[in-house]
């Protein structure tokens, strides 16, 4: 991982959307890790706006997401990621040597309530914490 080489390792969440699942994710992320990491979010096909139950799911945890802007995927913020992460996108995310792929299986909250969309945010928290242990452990 980067961190030996004194660079800060980055991480990119991809969605379909980029309006739920990958946003809350880069939420935790950069919540949880601080500057430890970078972080980006993009998705295949992104919608108009961020979900709202999303942004009303992470409000409850203190973390305010109302400004993100779904974003599209592209080859550079593949590229210029360490770990990319994708969430129900299928194979719609390019393939680079040396990059580290996970897939997050999510259920996916578009067109969910807030009591349906608490449940992917807490799993995706928990997701967040495993991943900040492996590629990010806080200092002693």
């Amino acid at each position: 991982m980067p961190e030996s080489t004194g660079k800060k390792p980055s991480v990119l969440f991809v969605c379909i959307h980029n309006a739920g699942r990958s946003q809350m994710a880069a939420a935790w992320l950069t919540h949880l890790a601080g500057d430890r990491v970078e972080v980006r979010s993009a998705g295949s096909n992104p919608g108009e706006q961020v979900n709202p139950a999303a942004v009303a799911a992470m409000a409850e945890a203190g973390i305010d997401i109302s400004a993100e802007i779904p974003k599209i995927l592209t080859v550079d913020a593949v590229k210029e990621s360490d770990v990319c992460i994708t969430m129900g996108c299928g194979d719609t995310c390019p393939v680079f040597p040396g990059k580290r792929y996970l897939d997050w299986k999510l259920d996916d909250p578009a067109g969910q309530g807030v009591d349906a969309v608490r449940p992917i945010r807490d799993e995706i928290k928990t997701l967040v914490e495993g991943l900040i242990a492996e590629i990010a452990p806080s200092k002693p």
